[in-house]
């Protein structure tokens, strides 16, 4: 077909542009620009600089100023900059336009994002979806890679063989997305068959932001081998394991990590990933406590969740990494405003204890801190929820 969906941008030299707009403030374009940084890296290119611009709104043609991208395409051009990445979602045709300026590889960050699922896809079932994924981001954006024809186009009541060529492709992966969608209804069924036939035993998700720990945990609570690593999306494919507490056996899975600006496409595809989630009986949200924006994690996770329906859920709160929490403590004579900066761990559990609509417990999975307390807080969690799902089988206890 001509046509390669590998957005693979592996030990290249890289710039991260954000844009300040009234939706997101200064702070909050440095910390998602610290996150786009993360996956910069997770998908194996070095970051060499940040461009942040304040707008009003988008610039139809360019996403950002003429002036801001001239700046951009100087540096590329002096440093061998190879991809220029946008924070934020660039339309085909500012892309396309982008492209013509900077004189490089522009993506944004759902491309990125793309391209690391890409490559942590370890299943035929995860890369059926990330790859039904790329192929409904790459539609929309087939006459940018056919834009080296445009000139061949024909009269009127003729087409050149660009068109050709481009109508051709598009059809060709409108059908390989059909074909897609068809396995992983296939798919789909068959897993539903299988939680179907599962035990009678409470089901339990673990859920949160990319990279809290939940694979970490999952080893510990299981004793299994699953993949830890400290990158973003380390975990595509669901695993479930068997878990005994004290005498109660429950199911534990482990999901994929959510994100800030999740691309659509990826959602959609792994909602049969997600059916983990929305079947649960309990969920287990995992909060990296040492992140200095972790509450905006939280509220992210949480809005995914109430998309999947599955917000009112029995949870249970682990704030994890405890070891690697800092904070600054004031002078007594600082009298400037108090940051969560200058919350001590004490303070913070204090908080979350008392304002939390969940049972909550704070641990340290790597250094192993509290996971006694936390079993015992999930047995007896679990225990009632066992107990009413299934008041016959309450034997156990």
């Amino acid at each position: 077909m001509g046509i390669s969906i590998n957005t693979s941008i592996k030990e290249e030299k890289a710039v991260l542009v954000g844009a300040i707009t009234f939706k997101q403030g200064e702070d909050q374009v440095k910390e998602y620009l610290d996150e786009l940084a993360f996956l910069t890296l997770t998908a194996g290119a070095t970051t060499l600089k940040r461009f942040v611009q304040k707008i009003d709104s988008p610039n139809a043609r360019t996403y950002i100023g003429s002036g801001k991208i001239a700046e951009i395409a100087k540096y590329v051009e002096e440093n061998g900059i190879s991809v220029v990445i946008f924070d934020d979602e660039l339309s085909p045709s500012q892309q396309r336009n982008i492209e013509e300026e900077v004189k490089c590889k522009v993506i944004d960050r759902n491309s990125l994002i793309l391209d690391i699922f890409a490559k942590h896809a370890k299943t035929s079932y995860a890369r059926t979806q990330v790859e039904l994924a790329q192929y409904n981001y790459l539609l929309p954006r087939l006459s940018g890679l056919w834009s080296h024809l445009s000139k061949q186009k024909g009269g009127i009541g003729m087409k050149g063989p660009g068109e050709t060529e481009l109508e051709t492709d598009r059809r060709m992966v409108r059908y390989k997305i059909s074909v897609l969608k068809e396995q992983l209804l296939i798919i789909d069924k068959q897993k539903a068959t299988q939680r179907s036939r599962r035990e009678q035993m409470v089901r339990v998700a673990l859920v949160g932001y990319t990279n809290v720990g939940k694979s970490t945990i999952m080893n510990l609570l299981s004793k299994s081998e699953v993949l830890a690593e400290n990158k973003l999306f380390a975990t595509l494919d669901t695993t479930v394991r068997k878990v005994v507490v004290e005498n109660l056996p429950f199911l534990l899975s482990d999901t994929v990590g959510f994100i800030r600006k999740l691309p659509h496409h990826l959602i959609e595809s792994f909602k049969s990933t997600l059916d983990e989630v929305r079947e649960a009986d309990v969920l287990i949200h995992i909060v990296d406590i040492s992140h200095s924006h972790f509450e905006d994690q939280l509220y992210t996770v949480n809005t995914t969740l109430a998309e999947l329906g599955a917000i009112d859920k029995p949870t249970l709160i682990i704030f994890n990494k405890i070891d690697a929490y800092k904070f600054v403590q004031k002078d007594e004579d600082d009298l400037s405003p108090v940051t969560k900066e200058n919350y001590s761990l004490d303070d913070l559990k204090k908080t979350w204890m008392a304002k939390a609509n969940h049972p909550c417990i704070f641990i340290s999975a790597t250094k192993k801190d509290n996971l006694d307390k936390l079993r015992d807080l999930l047995y007896n969690f679990i225990k009632d929820i066992h107990a009413k799902k299934y008041p016959y089988n309450n034997f156990l206890y």
